[in-house]
């Protein structure tokens, strides 16, 4: 079953200050399951994703289901720099039992549609990547399907693989892909840093199949900016919204060691800041 959890307020230490220095002296809690539950504007909501069923399901390892956790351990030592108008909160986790995946990312979609009718921005730890099924479909019951939401996958993986035995972490945009022509949304995906060691000739089928536009590893470089961004633009301009996903797995093991599928040949930490810095000018 799936399974809804409060945060942790011990994860977020670090030094301490009178004017709240530090994000863990900025962050507050909350129950998304609260009636009583109100959120200012220009809240921003930490969702965590406790979840790797998807990836052992995809012949991967296990762990990623540590990952909002330790995530929330590096990330309230961090300096705060957000406008003192801006709220931070800690929303708890998504957690998986009995592997039921399934259940686990519709109940991601529930949390991530109430937190957008609330106009807080979700930002969703992971957990394997089937968290981007959940998620998508949480901003598409917030959108509707007659809006064009663009996904931009920052990933060594197209993530188009069939969910025929059940959903995993390789299979996400197959789905949303396939839902798409079934409930005649458009579907519109790109995947940037792609390398071909790390899908089959099928893959390549599929994406073609549904449009997919590709950056590969060998250009998503910020020794060819120009030509990433200038790509990219592109692709914003066709959209409404825009929902950006980024798999550890794309960096070059130099920079993530630690995820299911690492590599020395993965994509550098400096075009991935100029990609963030595109997708936010953008406003989408």
């Amino acid at each position: 079953m799936a399974n809804y959890t409060l945060a942790k307020t011990e994860l977020w230490q670090g030094r301490e200050s009178e004017e709240q220095l530090y994000l863990h002296e900025k962050v507050k809690f909350v129950d998304l399951e609260s009636p009583e539950l109100q959120l200012q504007e220009r809240t921003v909501a930490i969702l965590g994703y406790a979840c790797d069923v998807g990836v052992s399901r995809n012949k991967g390892r296990a762990g990623a289901v540590d990952g909002p956790d330790a995530f929330r351990r590096q990330f309230s030592k961090l300096p705060n720099h957000l406008h003192y108008n801006t709220g931070l909160v800690d929303a708890g986790n998504i957690e998986c039992r009995d592997n039921q995946l399934e259940e686990t990312q519709e109940l991601l979609a529930e949390k991530i549609t109430s937190l957008l009718r609330k106009r807080v921005f979700p930002i969703v730890i992971g957990g394997g990547h089937d968290v981007a099924y959940g998620h998508f479909k949480g901003l598409l019951g917030y959108t509707g399907t007659k809006r064009t939401i663009g996904i931009i996958n920052l990933d060594a993986h197209l993530d188009l693989r069939s969910n025929e035995n059940g959903n995993h972490s390789g299979s996400p945009f197959y789905q949303i892909g396939m839902e798409s022509r079934e409930q005649n949304f458009p579907f519109k995906y790109m995947c940037m840093g792609v390398r071909s060691d790390s899908n089959d000739r099928s893959l390549f089928k599929t994406a073609t199949s549904l449009r997919v536009e590709i950056i590969p590893r060998e250009v998503f470089s910020i020794h060819r900016r120009e030509v990433v961004i200038s790509q990219l633009q592109k692709f914003i301009n066709t959209t409404d919204h825009l929902y950006l996903t980024i798999d550890l797995d794309g960096f070059s093991s130099a920079f993530a060691p630690g995820v299911s599928a690492a590599s020395p040949v993965g994509f550098s930490h400096d075009i991935v800041m100029e990609v963030l810095k595109t997708i936010i000018s953008s406003g989408k």
